[in-house]
């Protein structure tokens, strides 16, 4: 096995250098003429922490259980935040990879299955910048990091893996029902209200609590909220089961793929 593997990695690591210019490209496409760049893709979740923290800091910080941090509530938001972010930024990042790279699909021959590598590359970078933004606010605010913060570069490469590989079923759905690409960010919007995020679980009914275990992307905010507000280990059953969903993902992805992967070109 290992031996077959060798010229595979061999071959992969051959078009390094092709991932690295799209990966480019495809950043500077995203803004294009944009004085900010990729700053641009930190507004819109800062924004939200600050509005939120504005209104409802105040009124929620003091409900929050297992903490005394004088800005409990916008680190809370904040941790939610980066897990929600990199996961709906991964899904997106998929849902459209196969349309906007449809000219290359076209008339390039290379691996497809470098598709998805972009769309992770691309996504780990809006990722990484945003990490660091979030990560200077908390120093702002006094909440210094511990040893927990060890798991966040798992937590990341988790969210991102379970976001892409939702988005490139869908994706692949997509080159054949263009309403998909609208039908997803309509999605994602109640999704968002049905993740503790700007609320904590504990702050609703008792009898509401077992819906939130069908949402797997409430325990994914929850462990950055474990690691980052708590500084305790998140569940690791949870972890589990979030890796479990994204295999099954990636799985159906892979699939779908195979026996569509003739026709993608003349839908495009």
């Amino acid at each position: 096995m290992i031996q077959r593997a060798i010229p595979i990695a061999r071959y992969w690591w051959s078009y390094r250098y092709f991932v690295r210019s799209a990966i480019r490209n495809d950043l500077r496409a995203r803004y294009a003429r944009s004085k900010l760049g990729l700053l641009w893709a930190l507004v819109q979740p800062l924004a939200m922490v600050l509005i939120y923290t504005l209104i409802l800091s105040h009124l929620l910080s003091a409900k929050l259980p297992e903490t005394s941090t004088v800005y409990a509530y916008p680190i809370y938001l904040m941790s939610g935040m980066l897990g929600w972010t990199l996961f709906s930024e991964a899904l997106m990042r998929g849902l459209g990879i196969f349309v906007e790279q449809g000219e290359l699909i076209k008339k390039v021959a290379f691996p497809r299955a470098l598709l998805p590598v972009i769309a992770f590359g691309s996504a780990t970078i809006n990722g990484a910048a945003l990490l660091s933004m979030m990560l200077a606010v908390f120093l702002f605010l006094g909440h210094w990091p511990d040893i927990h913060y060890l798991w966040l570069p798992g937590l990341i490469a988790l969210a991102l893996w379970l976001g892409l590989s939702i988005g490139l079923l869908f994706g692949l759905m997509n080159v054949f029902f263009r309403d998909i690409h609208q039908a997803v960010p309509v999605v994602l919007q109640f999704l968002f209200w049905l993740t503790p995020i700007v609320y904590a679980l504990s702050m609703l009914p008792p009898e509401y609590h077992g819906y939130f275990a069908w949402n797997p992307v409430a325990k994914l905010t929850a462990a950055f909220q474990d690691v980052i507000l708590y500084q305790r280990n998140p569940a690791e059953w949870h972890l589990v089961l979030l890796g479990s969903i994204a295999m099954v993902f990636t799985i159906l992805s892979a699939g779908l793929y195979l026996r569509v992967k003739h026709e993608l070109a003349d839908h495009l």
